[in-house]
């Protein structure tokens, strides 16, 4: 009895000790599950950098691919079957409805759509009667396409163009070039692919509005539960961010293995376009449109009521984990420039 008590104490200090050792700690939240869209994007770089160059296992992350469309990983994130989504719309809708999701770092700070258009078709006003392809309804790739045109020129969706919904970009792109439509709202690195098969940008929608895309969010109970790595996700995206800015040679092979570019001109022209349009930073006012956006869309569905104000958006962010997280690393902010238009 003595020698059994003798080795029930052992395993348990053995147990203890596997517990409290930074080995076990490590391994501890290592495996996380990373969102990805089928096709790739544009507001994803930070990710696919942060993979590409080690960043994620240099935080001690074993991180692996979740790769759905843009509507799937929002369904999968909140039945927890993905730790980190790079949908933020998608995320707004939810969490707007009574999700219980948490926002985490951003990837892009600038609107990256454009409306490319063959060259035949020489101002935006040429689009009255014409059909574009645009993402679903309520996604960021249909909001601001429609946005922009009713904003600032006055063109109503339905009433002066017609939409057909695309839920990849690549798609679009075909159809473009097939004659299906006459216009497309793509990506930038999508955009260099149809301006390489003949067609022009007619419009960028970032010269008009500013707009946070790909920001990471995650199940609030996982950001609680997972603080550690939390932090060390955030440390991995914010040292993607950095990189892209600053290494064009470095960049140029994660351009062309994630986004489908299949040479160094055409990733270098994408790379030029983009390298400052990312920030681990989300700032409030960015973070608030998407939010706004989406209550927006939601009062027009009648999903929200139209003189219910939106809650203060701070409560669905990690405010304080992300800031002190890029604050520790030595983190230093991207310098965006504003609208032009």
């Amino acid at each position: 009895m003595r020698m059994l008590r003798s080795l029930a104490a052992c395993a348990a200090a053995l147990t203890l000790a596997l517990v409290l050792s930074p080995e076990a700690a490590r391994a501890e939240g290592s495996k996380v599950r990373v969102g990805k869209a089928v096709g790739g994007s544009g507001f994803h770089i930070p990710s696919y950098v942060a993979m590409d160059r080690g960043f994620y296992r240099a935080e001690g992350l074993d991180a692996q691919w979740v790769v759905l469309q843009p509507r799937a990983l929002v369904t999968a994130g909140l039945s927890g079957n993905v730790d980190f989504v790079p949908i933020p719309s998608g995320g707004a809708q939810a969490v707007l409805s009574g999700a219980p999701i948490t926002y985490l770092v951003g990837e892009s700070l600038k609107s990256q759509w454009t409306i490319v258009v063959p060259k035949s078709i020489d101002k935006v006003e040429s689009l009255k009667g014409k059909t574009l392809g645009y993402g679903r309804p309520g996604s960021a790739d249909y909001d601001e396409g429609t946005l922009v045109l009713a904003r600032f020129f006055h063109m109503e969706a339905g009433r002066d163009y017609k939409i057909i919904s695309f839920q990849g970009e690549a798609d679009r792109v075909g159809a473009l070039i097939n004659g299906d439509i006459q216009g497309a709202l793509i990506s930038v690195p999508h955009a260099a692919r149809a301006v390489a098969a003949g067609m022009k940008v007619l419009l960028r929608t970032g010269d008009y509005v500013a707009r946070a895309g790909g920001t990471f969010w995650a199940p609030k109970e996982y950001v609680d539960s997972n603080p550690q790595t939390v932090r060390k996700f955030i440390r991995a995206i914010a040292r993607a961010v950095m990189y892209f800015r600053d290494d064009k040679a470095g960049s140029l092979a994660t351009l062309k293995e994630h986004l489908g570019i299949d040479n160094e001109q055409e990733a270098g022209l994408v790379w030029d376009e983009l390298h400052n349009a990312f920030g681990a930073e989300l700032p409030q006012e960015l973070f608030r449109e998407i939010l706004e956006s989406r209550r927006a869309t939601m009062i027009a569905a009648r999903q929200w009521p139209a003189d219910k104000p939106l809650p203060d958006p701070e409560q669905f962010v990690a405010r304080k984990l992300l800031d002190s997280t890029l604050q520790e690393m030595g983190y230093i902010p991207t310098k965006v420039d504003a609208p032009s238009r």
